[in-house]
């Protein structure tokens, strides 16, 4: 599709998912500007996720690293679109939630004892992520992301609780600041590669 449109338009194109270039923008312009490695996730209708490190985004063998959202968190969990059970985006995403709870996630996001319970499941993905990766900052974008720290809070209680003392990993987890943007001011920094 890249190499259609440059063709059609007669403009260089560049393409990526919106998860990496998420995580461009607020690595570049947002909630991870000042650090070196940074994991962003969509948390939102579903879960993806993009890793920054040391200026650019990797995207490791096949293009597929930071994809997050079918990592499973609970085997015997319900089935998701993908036909595996427990899927993190099965458990935690919008869509499922709204599905499974019959409130929009910002609805059911206003209720204490819901953001309780669900933080175990969010918990679970990113101590994977942290454990994996370590990265220096988490920030989440997204919808369910804009709850602040009424769902901040308790998810970084939740995972001092699952992650090992003895690993001392931290736990810097936080929301987007650009918000909405995040994915334009992603797509500003590519443009910019392809002016370089």
């Amino acid at each position: 599709m890249r190499d259609e449109l440059a063709r059609t338009l007669g403009l260089p194109v560049i393409m990526d998912n919106d998860a990496n270039v998420g995580a461009l923008g607020e690595a570049k312009h947002g909630a991870g500007r000042r650090y070196a490695s940074m994991f962003y996730m969509t948390l939102s209708t579903g879960i993806g996720g993009g890793i920054y490190i040391n200026g650019d985004i990797w995207r490791g063998a096949d293009s597929y690293a930071g994809e997050l959202g079918h990592l499973t968190i609970r085997p015997d969990g319900p089935e998701c679109l993908c036909g595996a059970h427990g899927c993190f985006e099965r458990m935690c995403s919008g869509l499922w939630l709204e599905q499974d709870y019959g409130k929009s996630a910002k609805e059911l996001m206003r209720d204490p004892e819901f953001v309780r319970r669900y933080v175990v499941d969010l918990a679970l993905g990113l101590k994977a992520c942290i454990m994996l990766f370590n990265p220096a900052r988490i920030v989440i974008g997204g919808g369910i992301g804009k709850a602040g720290e009424a769902l901040f809070a308790p998810l970084r209680n939740e995972l001092r609780r699952r992650i090992t003392d003895w690993s001392a990993a931290r736990i810097d987890v936080v929301p987007a600041e650009l918000t909405d943007d995040s994915v334009l001011y992603g797509a500003l920094a590519l443009t910019e590669k392809l002016r370089t």
